[in-house]
This record gives structure tokens, C-alpha cells and sequence, in this order.
């Protein structure tokens, strides 16, 4: 049976998916858990099985704009896909889906921090570049170690295909433009999350009516997002990056909704008044620069 509220809420789940290249995991499987009562092992399971059908979706609009780092992708998923495979047995073994969800709860904190101490201090390469402008340096062996330790998370919680190895992205590649991070991390998340949604179907709790249901709502959902990133400004999507990252994490550590949703509120606030500051401030820059060239 069609639940429809569930379909709503995939659907907005989704284009957040689509927009950032997080939140499936991390939103998706907390939603299931407090709004619907799902028991956490079926929240798993059936949001990764939907994640394995959506994550294509996002993923092609992305390959179809060139954004899109295919060497990375290879190299993330050397490690990611029989890690994601293995961690489905670990989280069964030991039951430490919660342990791990709050120490990623951690580490997003920490990763929007960064992310706004960059933003303040200007040092992000390539602002608003073209896609691909900048030739990037893949570098093998910490990007082997990000896709296995991203691999293992994602069987053991759903979390992590899209917040976890994003955050791990922006601190290797820091000249990677902001649709091509969401692009390839897009890419990278289909054969991850489809091992890790082979090894639910096999050993977990998978449930036909709730994938059902997920998907009606994430298939266009996530296309219509991907849509979206793959030509929106760098500055806007790093700006739905943050603010999807502390919701996630917020959640993940089991922050009450409203206070969540305060957190949020203030951060797009900020984000908003952040980016007027940055406009007015290159165009001050501008003028500076064209009065002195007039005086010259």
C-alpha cells in the first residue's frame, strides 16, 4: 500500500539529494525512523534500496553536463563498494548503527565549520568557475582510504554516500568546483549504494511497501534537483551544502526538531547575508579597480 505522506516527503528529500549530492542517508533515514515510526533496520535497508534506483538519476543529468569527475570516481569506488558490502554484516554482528551516526554527526559539525571559516576568509578556489575549468590532481591512495571508510558507514547506517565522502572531497580537492563535487559524488554513490543496498536485500529488513512509496517521491524529486546544481552558481549550492549539513548532523546526533529547524533558519539567514556582503564587496572592488584605472 501507497503511503503518501512518506511520497511527499521522499519527493523533498530528493531534490535536496539532486541539489547537494547529501541528505539521502542522513535525512531520508531519520524521517522514516521519528515521522513514520519505522523500525531503524527497515529504514536502513528500504532507503538504500530506493537510493540504489534514485542515485542513477541525479548521477546521469550530471554525466549528461560534463560535471563530473570520473577519476575519482574510480578510485572512490575501488574501496567503497566491497567496504558498503562488508558493513552490512558489521552493523548486524555488533549493532553500532548508532555509535556511528553520532560520531558523523561530529564530524559534519566540524565540516560546516570549516566550510564557513573558508567562506569568510575567501580562500575557496575557482568561485563561480565553469565546470571543469581547473584541472584537478587525483590523489590515489587518500582517495582509496575515503571511499573504504565512506563504504563501511553507508552498510552499517544508509549514512555517508553523499555527507561523509563529500566532506572528505572538500578537504582533499579544494579546487574542485561545487558542481563538479556534487556531480562525482553523485556518480560514485551508485555502485556504493547499490552494494551496500545487495548486501540489505540479502541479510536486513527490506520492505517492498515502503521502497515503494520512497521512490515515487525520489525519482522526480532528485531529477528535478539535479537539474538545478548542474547549472547553478558554485556560491549557492556550497550555501545548500552547509545548511544541509548541519541539518544532517543535528539530526544524526538527535537534536529536537524545533531546535533543528531554528539552527537552520538562523544558517540560511546568514548564508543570505554572507552572500550580499561578498556581492557588495566585489563590486566595491570593481569600482576601486576601474576608478584607478581612469586616474592612470
Amino acid at each position: 500500500m501507497i503511503d503518501y505522506a512518506l511520497v511527499a516527503g521522499s519527493f523533498l528529500v530528493a531534490i535536496v539529494v539532486g541539489l547537494t549530492g547529501m541528505g539521502g542517508g542522513a535525512l531520508m533515514t531519520p524521517m522514516m525512523m521519528l515521522f513514520f515510526n519505522v523500525p531503524p533496520l527497515a529504514a536502513v535497508s528500504s532507503d538504500l534500496v530506493a537510493s540504489a534506483v534514485m542515485k542513477p538519476v541525479g548521477g546521469a543529468v550530471h554525466l549528461r553536463q560534463g560535471t563530473v569527475n570520473l577519476r575519482l570516481v574510480g578510485w572512490l569506488c575501488a574501496g567503497s563498494v566491497p567496504a558498503a558490502f562488508c558493513g552490512v554484516f558489521v552493523a548486524r554482528a555488533f549493532a553500532v548503527t548508532d555509535g556511528v551516526k553520532y560520531a558523523l554527526g561530529v564530524a559534519l559539525l566540524l565540516a560546516v565549520a570549516g566550510m564557513a571559516a573558508r567562506s569568510l576568509l575567501g580562500s575557496r578556489a575557482g568561485e563561480g568557475g565553469a565546470p571543469g575549468a581547473q584541472e584537478i590532481v587525483v590523489r590515489p591512495i587518500p582517495t582509496l582510504l575515503v571511499g573504504t571508510v565512506g563504504g563501511l558507514v553507508v552498510g552499517v547506517s544508509s549514512v555517508g554516500s553523499g555527507s561523509l565522502i563529500i566532506v572528505a572531497l572538500l578537504a582533499l580537492y579544494p579546487a574542485l568546483k561545487a558542481n563538479q563535487l556534487v556531480g562525482t559524488d553523485l556518480v560514485q554513490a551508485v555502485p556504493l549504494v547499490a552494494a551496500a543496498a545487495l548486501g540489505h536485500l540479502m541479510f536486513g529488513d527490506f520492505r517492498m511497501e515502503l521502497t515503494l512509496s520512497l521512490l515515487i517521491g525520489s525519482i522526480p524529486g532528485v531529477y528535478l534537483g539535479a537539474r538545478i546544481s548542474s547549472r547553478a552558481p558554485g556560491g549557492l549550492i556550497r550555501a545548500l551544502l552547509a545548511i544541509v549539513l548541519l541539518a544532517s548532523a543535528l539530526k544524526l546526533l538527535g537534536v529536537d526538531d524545533q531546535v533543528t529547524l531554528v539552527a537552520v533558519g538562523a544558517a540560511a539567514l546568514a548564508a543570505a547575508a554572507g552572500r550580499q556582503w561578498r556581492v557588495r564587496g566585489a563590486a566595491r572592488a570593481s569600482r576601486e579597480s576601474t576608478d584607478l584605472a581612469r586616474a592612470r
